[in-house]
């Protein structure tokens, strides 16, 4: 039974297995390997995930949500029919899509899967990313950092060739850059740096405000579906001027039509303050390595962002170096979770080959600092150390009542507050009066995220030895069974009516952006298609959806925006 290698995204996510000596990736209702991250609610309790939940972004915006993998960890909840749902719910629905796929072209169930997250995710938001895993029916023991999978699947494409590479990882939420050495069988991550604030839905949101600033509005003037249809609309901007040089924003709103043009230097203009960003996670994974640019010897680019010929002119500029887009970008990560369940599942084909990756993170422990009077972080384990690692240092402590609380951290700054409260661990230890006495910690941390905690006490020898894993205590078994079952009560569509449904959401969605007489073609034409699925008659309905089809695609092609 294969392990489903799975790239959460934060735009789009999807699936890949490794099977008979190479990766498959899982195609979804239409043929495509990408589904948007997307999830709806419908009144009659049932819901969409993917292509058709997408199109109700527009139309039914307070029920439909996207983008909520960069919430992943929070407590931010989504509302939708006096119900809430936090982002590894929404997360769930997603990866129960992706399965549900696989399952259906495999012709096989999954049990298990690999679900890769961005390298500088806190131990939060990857508890999140195995909660959504559980939520979803699936076992999930691995979870693998973003530019360690582009890195399997660019080595499996090029195994012969020894390699010293900068991976720029920029997908629709969060910008990931490692350093990778690769040489015969293995694959060994050097460093990695990150903005988990930083990918192209902040590119969308910089054009979408440049658009609002010129015509005199604000977002929050908008309605939500006027909103929707902006996004929508700004999207496009940004995907035509990576093929075009120039294009035309038209788009209503408050009834009248706005427009704004636009072109590959205003783009790069307006999105200089988020591109100058990539600079700072650039000089600090190769500080953090130890290397100089003229040591890095390829350089890979991965996701959906790095489609921007804007941001490609900037890493040329940042690099020194002309660099091109890896072949399929999209599909890297996916391709490389797909490999990492081989090696797991110990298939002969990739059963030798070492992923050697590391922890993109600090951990440590809060202890008293006397000169500033306030708490401050003492690393054990500096990040981009090599998993698995453990490290042992010494501290003195104090204790008048026997106790000893150790607050583990994770994090990069001085001060303890500043950092992620990871547990707080509270252990027995010999009284003492005024005098320190010494305790040694040691922290071993492992490639699934588990970390042990050992304490010792040197005056009375006392052992102890806490695990943690992925604050898995924040919902008990019992809460898991329960919300997975309340999940599971939302039944996703057949592929043939998931395809059937995202063409009468996306005539609704066309509906809403049209006027006149092309809004009255788009009403007779969604009579037909749901008259044809009231009768029943497959024959029909099939030839029907044609026609509708192919005379949407067309009116599609007269879109709100005009090439200069």
């Amino acid at each position: 039974m294969a392990i489903l290698g799975i790239d959460l995204g934060t735009t789009n996510s999807l699936a890949c297995i490794w099977d008979n000596h190479k990766y498959v990736l899982i195609p979804n209702a239409f043929g495509a390997f990408l589904t948007p991250s997307v999830v709806s609610f419908l009144e009659n309790g049932e819901i969409l995930v993917g292509e058709a939940a997408k199109q109700r972004l527009i139309t039914h915006p307070s029920t439909t949500f996207a983008e909520f993998k960069r919430y992943m960890g929070t407590d931010k909840t989504y509302m939708a029919y006096g119900k809430a749902y936090q982002p590894q719910d929404l997360s769930a629905l997603v990866i129960r899509k992706l399965v549900e796929d696989a399952s259906v072209f495999l012709h096989e169930d999954i049990e298990e899967a690999i679900i890769s997250v961005p390298a500088y995710f806190n131990d939060d938001q990857r508890w999140a990313t195995k909660i959504a895993g559980q939520l979803a029916g699936i076992r999930v023991e691995r979870i693998i950092n973003e530019p360690s999978a582009a890195a399997l699947s660019h080595h499996m494409v090029n195994l012969e060739e020894d390699m010293l590479a900068l991976v720029v990882d920029f997908g629709g939420g969060t910008l990931d850059i490692s350093i990778v050495e690769a040489f015969d069988n293995v694959v060994e991550i050097r460093a990695i740096s990150g903005d988990n604030h930083l990918g192209g839905s902040d590119f969308d949101e910089a054009i979408l405000e440049s658009f609002l600033q010129e015509q005199g509005m604000k977002k929050q003037e908008l309605q939500a579906q006027e909103l929707g249809l902006l996004k929508n609309e700004v999207e496009k901007v940004k995907k035509q001027l990576s093929v075009r040089t120039d294009c035309t924003l038209q788009v209503m709103l408050h009834g009248q039509k706005c427009e704004m043009k636009w072109n590959r230097g205003k783009l790069t203009s307006v999105c200089m303050p988020l591109l100058q960003r990539i600079r700072i996670p650039m000089e600090r994974v190769l500080k953090d390595s130890g290397l100089h640019l003229q040591d890095i010897q390829e350089i890979i680019l991965v996701g959906g962002t790095c489609r921007m010929p804007v941001v490609i002119q900037f890493l040329e500029y940042l690099l020194q170096r002309n660099v091109t887009l890896s072949h399929e970008p999209d599909q890297a990560i996916a391709i490389g979770c797909g490999v990492a369940g081989g090696i797991k599942e110990r298939n002969r084909d990739v059963r030798d080959l070492l992923l050697s990756d590391i922890c993109p993170f600090t951990l440590g422990i809060a202890v008293y600092d006397d000169a500033t009077e306030s708490y401050a972080l003492a690393p054990i384990i500096e990040r981009n150390s090599t998993l698995p690692c453990s490290v042992l240092r010494l501290f003195t402590y104090r204790s008048k009542n026997g106790k000893l609380e150790i607050r583990v951290l994770q994090g990069d700054h001085r001060q303890a507050e500043a950092n992620l409260l990871v547990r707080t661990v509270e252990i027995k230890v010999p009284k003492t009066k005024e005098e320190y006495q010494p305790i040694s910690v040691r922290f071993t941390y492992d490639i699934n995220g588990l970390l042990e905690v050992e304490t010792n006490t040197y005056e009375t020898k006392s052992e102890q030895r806490i695990v943690i894993q992925n604050k898995m205590n924040r919902m008990k078994e019992e809460e898991v069974k329960l919300r997975l079952k309340e999940l599971q009560e939302f039944k996703l569509p057949s592929h043939e009516k998931e395809v059937f449904r995202n063409l009468l959401e996306r005539g609704e969605r066309l509906f809403y952006e049209s006027v006149g007489e092309r809004r009255r073609n788009i009403s007779d034409l969604l009579d037909e298609f749901e008259q044809a699925l009231q009768r029943e008659n497959m024959h029909q309905i099939h030839e029907s959806y044609k026609k509708v089809k192919a005379a949407f695609d067309e009116l599609e092609k007269d879109t709100p925006i005009f090439f200069s």
